[in-house]
């Protein structure tokens, strides 16, 4: 198989750019244009090709793609070139962007000239000329030879950087990097554009209804000092808080904050309405997702952007300002833009979860046998958990008291403590007091007594690698501390790591506290966040697992938190559903043992075959 590694030059001006645009957006856009393309296939030379785009197709049929990787440095940017304006799908897509995320972090950071710099492999070049506004007509021979030249670099880097990077790679991550970007550069999935259309114009409807119930205009409620005036003018003094940015006295007006969750409630109803008409007014992701999915539908297919290795943890991200990982499911607006993803003719979704993986994980790695045989006899842990803690029979549990008994599997399997579980359930709709939530507290702990160990042998843990030594923990060897470099080998043979570990004294609490350095700044450590950090690691590696073993036979089209979604052609479905089935209820040989279970849906939308 041969690679190929390329690198793509386009026009940009100060408002058309990838700064300015999505990828989708700017690629598919009448303005975007190629200047050129440096090209490598294997050890050779770096051919600069500069044309019209059908001289440039006429060049592309000279390359065995199908039999070929693709590599670049942003593959998404790249290969959605390749594949929607040339139609070229090879056999295999890789990226040193995706793998720098995976074994730096932010460590290096993920542009080519710091990871260059690295690996000491060479530097990139500044861009030696003003290519800002000028199609490929506007460069005279000299300057579009020398462009040439800084994109050879940039080529030239990404194949050594491959080289360094790509040697001992784990080979199933390269596969989960491919099946990552095609999600992206292959898309398949369509947009309902008349829904789209009609959920937009209903939230602008209930916007101006909102407006019209106060008696109010939009501008009226855009700014905190108009907005203060409105309810001194009812008898309101405006709620206020100190900014922990500024630490000076503010507006507390902002959606989460106590002063005006109360305005909501007010005596006044004409406050409420305020309150309501504000909120309504200053909400606009909602409708900015919405109009972003309509310009899209415009445009063709939906691209599916997934950042991998986009957390600590190795689990993916959303990107292209369309996060797919957080669409809404509840409120007015329901599952309306998830509704809208729909497969196209001819073709069918199947979205399969794997059910509380998480917290699977976690009683398998802890060895927490009654959860483990619990979850194998698929008996609902949450009634179980429930009926611990109201005292009654598991067949007497309202669907409230479940309700209770999830949140706490979910929550308090990381050492969460009353104050914050009370909060938690509060944010749910759920109030309890304080003593209620320490009580709920102690019966999860008394339940769980592998799990709470667990926390305390990962605190000594951190201890130990802030050291620079290491000891195991868990029952599997699901994990193993690799103590010089301050980090954890993961089940994908991936390392996740805790730079600059150490402990420093809390300015808050006076106590010593372990934190280590993260993407904006450090971050805090303990036993049950790092036990929270492998868990979520461990599923995700199993996931990826499931994942590759589900694209050797079915397209897959998405991944949204611990689900994939595939879109199988329809006379496919009881026998891919089946199959897929069995895919995310397989255990990985590293994981005997883990009891995993999984839900699927079917349905021509996202929105209604989730599971």
């Amino acid at each position: 198989m041969d690679l190929i590694t390329l690198d793509f030059e386009t026009y940009y001006d100060k408002d058309f750019s990838l700064r300015k645009l999505t990828t989708e957006e700017y690629i598919r856009d009448p303005r975007f244009e190629i200047i050129g393309v440096g090209v490598k296939v294997n050890n050779g030379p770096i051919e600069w090709a500069s044309g019209t785009h059908e001289e440039l197709r006429s060049y592309f049929n000279g390359f065995d793609w199908e039999s070929s990787m693709v590599l670049a440095h942003n593959t998404m940017f790249d290969g959605a070139i390749l594949s929607w304006l040339f139609g070229i799908n090879p056999r295999v897509w890789a990226d040193t962007l995706c793998i720098a995320r995976a074994l730096h972090g932010v460590e290096v950071g993920g542009s080519l000239a710091a990871l260059a710099e690295r690996y000491g492999i060479g530097q990139k070049g500044d861009e030696i000329l003003n290519a800002l506004a000028k199609r490929r007509l506007d460069f005279t021979e000299e300057e579009l030879d020398r462009y040439g030249d800084y994109c050879v670099n940039d080529v030239e880097l990404t194949y050594k950087l491959f080289g360094l990077m790509g040697t001992g790679f784990p080979r199933q991550e390269l596969k989960l990097i491919d099946r990552t970007l095609r999600m992206f550069i292959h898309p398949l999935l369509e947009l309902d554009t008349d829904l789209l259309e009609d959920h937009l114009e209903d939230i602008r409807d209930r916007k101006d209804a909102l407006l019209i119930e106060a008696g109010v205009e939009k501008s009226d409620l855009m700014s905190n000092d108009k907005f203060a005036a409105l309810l001194r003018a009812q008898g309101v003094i405006p709620p206020t808080k100190i900014s922990p940015t500024t630490e000076k006295e503010t507006y507390a007006f902002a959606k989460t904050d106590e002063g005006f969750k109360k305005l909501a409630v007010h005596p006044n109803t004409n406050v409420q309405a305020l309150a309501a008409a504000r909120l309504g007014n200053k909400s606009t992701l909602e409708e900015t997702r919405t109009q972003r999915f309509i310009d899209i539908s415009k445009r063709g297919l939906l691209p599916v952007p997934v950042k991998y290795y986009a957390a600590h943890t190795g689990r993916w991200g959303g990107a292209d300002k369309i996060n797919l990982q957080n669409l809404p499911s509840r409120g007015p607006d329901g599952k309306m833009l998830k509704k809208s993803i729909i497969a196209p003719e001819g073709y069918t979704l199947i979205d399969c979860d794997s059910s509380q993986i998480e917290a699977r994980v976690l009683a398998w790695w802890a060895g927490q046998q009654d959860l483990i045989e619990a979850f194998n006899n698929k008996e609902d842990v949450y009634v179980k958990m429930a009926a611990r803690i109201y005292n009654t029979p598991e067949d007497q549990v309202t669907k409230h008291q479940r309700f209770v008994g999830k949140t706490t599997i979910l929550g308090c399997g990381y050492g969460m403590g009353a104050d914050r579980f009370k909060e938690q359930l509060k944010n749910f709709g759920v109030e309890v007091s304080r003593d209620e939530s320490a009580r709920i507290i102690r019966i999860y702990r008394d339940a769980n007594e592998d799990i709470t160990k667990l926390w305390r042998d990962a605190g000594v843990l951190i201890h130990e690698l802030s050291n620079k030594n290491s000891v195991m923990i868990g029952e599997p060897p699901v994990i193993e501390p690799i103590a010089l470099l301050q980090a954890l080998r993961l089940p994908s043979n991936l390392l996740m790591r805790y730079a600059d570990l150490r402990p420093l004294k809390s300015e808050e609490t006076g106590r010593i506290e372990f934190t280590y350095r993260s993407r904006r700044s450090r971050t805090r450590i303990y036993g049950g966040k790092l036990v929270e950090n492998v868990c979520q690691a461990v599923a995700r590696c199993v996931i990826a697992e499931q994942m590759v073993h589900i694209a050797k036979y079915y397209r897959v089209v998405m991944t949204v938190h611990d689900s994939i979604v595939c879109c199988v052609k329809d006379e496919e479905v009881k026998d891919a559903q089946e199959y897929i089935d069995s895919c995310m209820r397989w255990v990985p040989a590293w994981a005997k043992g883990m009891p995993l279970d999984c839900e699927s849906g079917v349905a021509k939308s996202y929105g209604e075959c989730e599971a």
